[in-house]
């Protein structure tokens, strides 16, 4: 599948170079290499197979990254409240890109999602990249929704016009974007994707777009429809709600991990560095108790400190408040729901 990264705080921004480039296994260099502590069966005495975990957290992501920052740029221009999300994508391995390594080295942000690709069965081309951007919203998956030729043309009725028309590229990820953004506004189009949604909203909406996916599949595919991967995240630059699910008894979705302490070792204004206490600076200028509320969610970690990173348990959300409270959830659905066919 995919791998991804998200980080969000009220008072802290990032260097985006800190969190996605300059750690030995920043997101980045996912493209080849992979840090799954923690990982286990659904079943804690069991440990997860070999094939469950390169079945569901490919070795190579090599088609392609994008990366959306959120600045204020606009606001100070008077053209809106808060911030808004810009966006930089390339169907290309990210450290490849001597344009993303610029604008990494030179931008700072509060919030920020980062994606790179393994592409399933669309074309390798940048507008097929994650994030994708709704007004202030910002979408990203890691997985695959099944059986999408059957269902593609289903969902799209089920969008309101503007999310149907703000689709740029044909995957099954950008779909189910445009269908979690209708439930959340309630099909009422372009103006509304300027507004925010509190995070229970934000969650009952990817609640919905995932419950709209497995009927339309059981209901056009009976026992032959195959296991959804749905790690999925949105943000509205201030909050974040996360998804980490897969709709079989047994399967692991692919991993997901998040952090609230990560955040101090990845920015280079305090003394800890992601790649070991060798590396540590002592003379940096600020000292760890210093750094504001954050939350990290992300596919891997990307420090050296795996007691940094709690795993999140299959079939459950977190949603993060503004002011950085963190809450799981576990996601209950109907059992008919899973299916054993045909592993993806």
């Amino acid at each position: 599948m995919c791998r991804w990264f998200a980080y969000v705080s009220e008072t802290e921004e990032c260097l985006l170079e800190d969190v996605l480039v300059t750690p030995a296994h920043s997101l980045s260099k996912q493209v080849h290499e992979h840090y799954l502590p923690k990982l286990i069966n659904h079943d804690p005495n069991e440990m997860t197979t070999e094939h469950e975990i390169s079945a569901r957290n490919r070795l190579f992501n090599v088609d392609g990254f994008g990366v959306a920052w959120y600045t204020a740029a606009r606001n100070e221009f008077n053209e809106c409240e808060g911030q808004r999300p810009a966006l930089y994508k390339a169907a290309q391995p990210p450290l490849h890109d001597t344009n993303f390594r610029s604008i990494c080295a030179n931008t700072a942000t509060k919030a920020c999602f980062a994606h790179i690709r393994a592409a399933t069965a669309t074309a390798i081309t940048a507008v097929n990249n994650h994030p994708f951007v709704f007004g202030r919203h910002t979408f990203m998956h890691n997985g695959v929704v099944t059986n999408f030729l059957d269902i593609g043309r289903d969902m799209c009725d089920m969008m309101d016009d503007d999310a149907y028309a703000n689709i740029s590229g044909s995957t099954d990820s950008e779909h189910f974007a445009a269908l979690y953004m209708t439930f959340l506004t309630n099909g009422k189009g372009k103006k509304s994707w300027e507004q925010e949604y509190s995070v229970s909203e934000m969650r009952d909406a990817i609640k919905k777009a995932i419950e709209a996916v497995v009927q339309l599949q059981r209901s056009k595919l009976d026992d032959k429809a195959v296991p959804n991967s749905l790690n999925v995240a949105a943000t509205d630059g201030t909050q974040i709600v996360a998804f980490r699910f897969r709709n079989h008894k047994s399967d692991q979705p692919p991993s997901l991990y998040y952090s609230t302490s990560a955040g101090v070792t990845l920015n280079r204004k305090y003394p800890d560095h992601p790649d070991g206490k060798e590396k540590e600076d002592p003379q940096a200028p600020k000292k760890a108790e210093q750094h504001g509320s954050h939350v990290i969610i992300a596919s891997e970690p990307s420090t050296y400190k795996a007691k940094q990173w709690t795993l999140i348990e299959k079939n459950h959300c977190i949603m993060v408040e503004k002011n950085g409270s963190v809450k799981l959830e576990e996601v209950k659905y109907p059992q008919e729901w899973n299916t054993s066919a045909d592993d993806n």
